[in-house]
């Protein structure tokens, strides 16, 4: 610890940015002054011991007590008007049931056509504030006969 004797009006510097300031003299006790920024917490020794031993005293009281939360949450009214259901008892074990008909194969299904990459596949169009707007049915027309799939030839 370092020990200093300062006079009424000197200073001391800790840091960049911190000043304790001798104030007053007054026979046995001084009073300083501190200078800090704002997140530096100043605190005084005797208050922060009595708080910490008001909570600590405040913890052993309350562990005995299973009953405290639903004392307070029927003081401020938040418990419910019913009580709980009690658990039900376990469910009895299923007897397996015997299927009324075997299981038939299934068909095996026609192989799937591979879906165009995705880089090649066209852009889709920017959405504008009307396209958004619009329904399904008014965005996009029906194309045109021109443009629909060949018909097969007749034979």
């Amino acid at each position: 610890m370092l020990v200093l004797t300062r006079k009424q009006g000197e200073k001391i510097l800790i840091g960049d940015d911190i000043v304790i300031t001798v104030l007053d003299v007054r026979g046995d006790s001084i009073r300083i002054g501190v200078d800090a920024p704002r997140g530096v917490r100043i605190q005084r020794d005797e208050v922060l011991r009595a708080v910490t031993e008001a909570n600590i005293a405040a913890s052993l009281s309350s562990q005995g007590d299973t009953d405290a939360e639903a004392r307070l949450k029927a003081t401020l009214g938040l418990l419910p008007t019913a009580p709980p259901a009690p658990p039900a008892p376990p469910a009895a074990p299923a007897t397996p049931a015997t299927p009324a008909t075997p299981a038939t194969p299934a068909t095996p299904a026609a192989p799937a056509t591979p879906a165009a990459p995705a880089a090649l596949a066209a852009p889709a169009a920017p959405a504008t504030p009307a396209a958004l707007a619009a329904p399904a049915a008014l965005a996009a027309p029906a194309a045109p006969a021109a443009l629909a799939a060949p018909a097969d030839p007749a034979p």
